[in-house]
């Protein structure tokens, strides 16, 4: 896993915006990143402006990254569901995306095998559009099995590997890594144990930020 030397084409509107010939300006525009997710991307359980994109925009402002992050998370989407609607999502100003996906699929129980497949259609169609993509990964629980346990985790590791993307292991590694995992469910997490609440939210973000930094650094 590790950064890709991806091509240098982007499209024309950018480079024609980066040499100031659209409009006069010599100034390139924000790098602009497609969120592609389920609730946990598009921020349920919380206000607008406390949700994981907007915490994450201001983040990487914080951090001197010139990026739009645009919210394509759908609640209760399945790895399927973002295969279905990524092509329509990425439109000819996107640089780079975020996938982050399979939450759902592994609260239905849904076969590893078709995931992997739907996460792998979304990566193809990322690479043959020349695009970076960060791949957030996740873990399953034991109850689900050991066979079932082994081919969802890895799933992910596998697919970065085999189309050079960024990697994060984990979602929500910024809460999951620390000491008290029961404190910091009742503490980071809505009652429903699933959604991170604010506070929460800003401790995936501080997490995960230096990989969608390499991710807007990538798509630059």
């Amino acid at each position: 896993m590790g950064s890709l030397a991806y091509g240098a084409a982007r499209p024309i509107l950018k480079l024609c915006a980066a040499l100031g010939l659209s409009a006069g300006v010599a100034a390139a525009e924000p790098v602009t990143i497609l969120a592609l997710g389920d609730s946990l991307t598009q921020g349920y359980g919380v206000r607008p402006s406390e949700g994981f994109v907007p915490q994450m925009s201001r983040w990487l402002e914080d951090h001197g990254a010139e990026v739009e992050l645009r919210n394509a998370g759908v609640s209760g989407d399945t790895t399927a569901g973002g295969l279905a609607r990524v092509e329509w999502s990425l439109d000819e100003t996107v640089d780079g995306m975020i996938v982050a996906l399979g939450g759902n699929d592994l609260l239905r129980g849904l076969d590893p095998a078709s995931s992997r497949a739907s996460l792998e259609g979304i990566l193809e169609i990322a690479r043959e559009r020349d695009l970076p993509v960060l791949l957030v990964g996740m873990e399953a629980p034991s109850n689900y099995g050991p066979e079932f346990k082994a081919a969802f985790d890895a799933m992910y590791p596998e697919l970065s590997d085999a189309y050079e993307t960024l990697y994060f292991p984990d979602f929500l590694a910024g809460i999951s890594a620390l000491p008290d995992r029961t404190r910091a469910v009742e503490r980071y997490l809505q009652p429903d144990r699933i959604h991170p609440n604010p506070e929460g939210v800003a401790l995936i973000v501080e997490a995960m930020g230096p990989a969608v930094l390499e991710l807007v650094e990538a798509a630059d």
